[in-house]
């Protein structure tokens, strides 16, 4: 159930900026499909891994893990690929219902391309809760503390390509995590060229994954106390 409600967030999303004279004013297909997976990725990442994490935590799931036989590796791993997989299934969702109710058409290298980017910005934002559940042991601190960071996640992307609230305000939103993300899948799209803004969204995603990733790892607790 948890998992249906974070796919719908982003599919009614999209399905909603998209319809009405006046859709075009929020930027055109590509944009609107980039802002539909960016906030499915921020609700699977970001909330939604962090919030599993921490409930799993409190209730002891993990302390006893700990004491079978199963690397430390391998227990967290597992619940990165559950929720790689299901960025997975969410991303292949979003572009077809693009196709059905938008009439966005990709060519097949395209598909591929965004796919792939989605899987990269599901990497940021699982490493992102993973700090957050690394700092904060209570599961309902971390609950208001994922809804707070939710807003500018996504609010951030949204700027990264207009200068109406000045210029300060884009260029931090062109290299929050969002706004890199929505430059990678605009490129992946072939809504814009790949460039050398792309190669650098390319490189602070992969760093915003590293430096976040060591934070959550060097101080996640097992126990919630």
């Amino acid at each position: 159930m948890s998992l249906v409600l974070t796919f719908a967030l982003p599919l009614i999303l999209l399905v909603a900026t998209g319809l009405g004279k006046h859709s075009a004013t929020l930027g055109g297909p590509q944009f609107r499909i980039s802002l539909a997976l960016t906030v499915g990725l921020v609700s699977i990442g970001t909330v939604g891994y962090s919030l599993a994490i921490a409930r799993d935590r409190d209730t002891g799931v993990f302390q006893r893990l700990r004491v079978t036989t199963a690397p430390t590796w391998a227990i967290m791993g597992s619940r990165w690929i559950v929720q790689l997989g299901a960025v997975l299934v969410m991303a292949i969702v979003v572009l077809v219902v693009a196709g059905l109710f938008l009439g966005v058409t990709l060519p097949p290298q395209d598909y591929l391309f965004t796919v792939l980017v989605a899987l990269l910005g599901s990497a940021v934002f699982l490493s992102i809760g993973q700090a957050i559940v690394g700092l904060i042991a209570s599961a309902d601190t971390l609950n208001a503390a994922g809804r707070l960071l939710y807003v500018p996640l996504i609010g951030l992307s949204l700027f990264g390509n207009t200068d109406r609230l000045g210029t300060t305000v884009e260029l931090v939103s062109r290299w929050s995590p969002g706004g890199c993300l929505e430059t990678l899948l605009s490129d992946a799209m072939g809504a814009t060229a790949w460039s050398g803004q792309s190669w650098g969204a390319l490189f602070a995603s992969l760093g915003y994954t590293v430096v976040f990733a060591v934070i959550g790892i060097r101080w996640f607790r097992w126990v919630s106390h």
